[in-house]
C-alpha cells in the first residue's frame, strides 16, 4: 500500500484508493495559521498536541508556523518525535512504570545533549521519587528534565488536589537535583466537548479558581510557579483571556472532527475547517440505502460516527455503523434529502471522522491533497510515525 500511495504523488486525488485517510493540506495550513496568529496575538506559547497527528513531518510544519514545542501522552510517542528531529517535547501525562521511566531518563539525556528539553507531568510523591531514581540511575545531569505538577481542575482524572497538595509535590521536585520544577499542568479535558459556549466558559472559570487556590498556597510557601499550561481546542479562548495560562496545548484544531463540529462556536474563537477525511467508495446500492467500504476499521467511533462531507442539502446522507468493513448510508430527510436520493455504485464520498486522534492511529499513512478533495492533486504521503505508540 505504501508504494502504491507514494506513486500517486503529482496525480489526481480521484486516483486515491479507498478507504484512505486524506488531509486537505490547504485547509490544514489555514487552521495552522489561524492558531499561530491567535497565540502570537495573545503573546502565549503554543505547544500543539502531537497525539492528534502522530506525524514527525506535521510536527516540523507546526514549528515552522510558530509552535515552540509539542505535547504527547506516551513515552513511545515522545521517542517517535525525537527520532524525527523534534527537540522540545512534553509528555503531558504521568509515567509510573520503572521500565518506561528508564526510557524517559534516556530520552531526556538525549534531548538535553542536543540542546532540547523533555518535560513530564507528575501528580504523586511516589511518581517523583521513581522519576528521580530513574534519572539518577541513568547518570543524568542536574535539572535535565522539566517536571510539571498536574492539578485536578475539574476533569477528575489525573492530578493532585489544588492547593497545599500541589505545593508538597513541587517541594519534592525541588529536592531532587536532576529534576526542574517547570510549572503547573492544568488541563480540563472534559470541558473541551461541552456543547454550549456558556458551559465551556463556566468550566474554565472553575478551573481558574483551582489555579488561584494553588497559587495562593505556593505564595504562602515562598515558591514560584514558572508556567501554567493547558487548554484545548474547545476552550483555549478562555485560558488565553485569563492572564493565568502561559501556554496553550491545542491539538484538534489542526484537523477538526465531527465531535468538535457539534460544539456551539464561541464568536471569539477562530474558525477552523475540517481537514482530515476518510475517502470511501460506494460498493452496494439498494432501494433504501447505499453501502460504502469504510467500516470502523478505518475510523474511530468512540465519539460518534462519521458525517458525510461536501454534499448539498438535497443529497444529505446519514452514516450508520455497518461493522468492520462497511458503512451504511441512508437519505437524511431531516437535513434536506426529502427525495431519498442515494449515491451511485462506485461513487466516491468523503467522511469526517467522529474523533481524529484514534482515527489517525488506525492508519499507517496519510495522503496530503492540494487544491481540494475533488479535483485536487496528491502532494505528499505522510507516515504516521506514532501509530501504535501506546507505551
Amino acid at each position: 500500500m505504501s508504494c502504491t500511495l507514494t506513486a500517486l504523488v503529482g496525480q489526481s486525488a480521484a486516483l486515491i484508493d479507498t478507504p484512505t485517510l486524506v488531509i486537505d493540506l490547504d485547509a490544514m495550513e489555514r487552521n495552522m495559521a489561524r492558531m499561530a496568529g491567535f497565540a502570537q496575538q495573545h503573546q502565549l506559547l503554543w505547544r500543539p498536541h502531537a497525539k492528534l497527528h502522530k506525524s514527525v513531518q506535521i510536527a516540523h510544519w507546526l514549528e515552522q508556523a510558530g509552535a515552540h514545542g509539542h505535547c504527547v501522552q506516551k513515552t513511545s510517542e515522545a521517542q517517535a518525535l525525537a527520532a524525527g528531529g523534534i527537540r522540545n517535547i512534553y509528555i503531558s501525562n504521568e509515567v509510573i512504570a520503572p521500565a518506561k521511566l528508564a526510557r524517559v531518563a534516556q530520552l531526556s539525556q538525549q534531548l538535553h545533549a542536543q540542546g532540547g528539553r523533555l518535560a513530564l507531568a507528575v501528580d504523586s510523591l511516589e511518581g517523583i521519587a521513581r522519576l528521580a531514581h530513574a534519572m539518577q540511575a541513568a547518570g543524568a545531569a542536574p535539572a535535565s528534565i522539566d517536571v510539571m505538577v498536574e492539578i485536578n481542575v475539574g476533569q477528575n482524572r489525573c492530578g493532585a488536589e489544588p492547593g497545599p497538595a500541589a505545593v508538597r509535590l513541587a517541594q519534592a521536585v525541588h529536592a531532587q537535583p536532576t529534576l526542574l520544577f517547570a510549572g503547573l499542568q492544568a488541563y480540563h479535558g472534559a470541558a473541551q466537548h461541552m456543547r454550549t459556549a456558556a458551559a465551556r466558559q463556566a468550566a474554565i472559570a472553575q478551573a481558574l479558581q483551582h489555579i488561584a487556590t494553588t497559587r495562593r498556597a505556593f505564595d504562602a510557601a515562598g515558591l514560584h510557579i514558572p508556567l501554567v499550561t493547558g487548554a484545548g481546542t474547545g476552550t483555549f479562548i478562555h485560558e488565553a483571556a485569563s492572564g493565568v495560562y502561559g501556554e496553550l496545548q491545542t491539538g484538534s484544531f489542526l484537523f477538526m472532527d465531527a465531535d468538535y463540529a457539534a460544539n456551539e462556536r464561541d464568536p471569539a474563537q477562530p474558525v477552523f475547517e475540517h481537514a482530515l477525511f476518510v475517502k470511501t467508495q460506494v460498493m452496494s446500492v439498494s432501494a433504501t440505502h447505499a453501502v460504502c467500504d469504510a467500516g470502523h476499521k478505518s475510523h474511530a467511533i468512540d465519539s460518534g460516527l462519521p458525517t458525510v462531507h461536501g454534499l448539498p442539502a438535497e443529497h444529505a446522507l446519514r452514516f450508520a455503523n455497518g461493522g468492520d468493513e462497511h458503512g451504511v448510508l441512508h437519505p437524511d430527510a431531516s437535513a434536506g434529502n426529502a427525495s431519498g436520493w442515494l449515491p451511485a455504485l462506485g461513487e466516491a464520498l468523503w467522511l469526517i471522522p467522529g474523533h481524529c486522534d484514534p482515527t489517525v492511529n488506525l492508519h499507517s499513512l496519510m495522503v496530503g491533497v492540494r487544491g481540494g478533495l475533488n479535483g485536487g492533486v496528491v502532494e505528499c504521503v505522510l507516515t504516521v510515525d506514532g501509530r501504535g505508540a501506546l507505551t
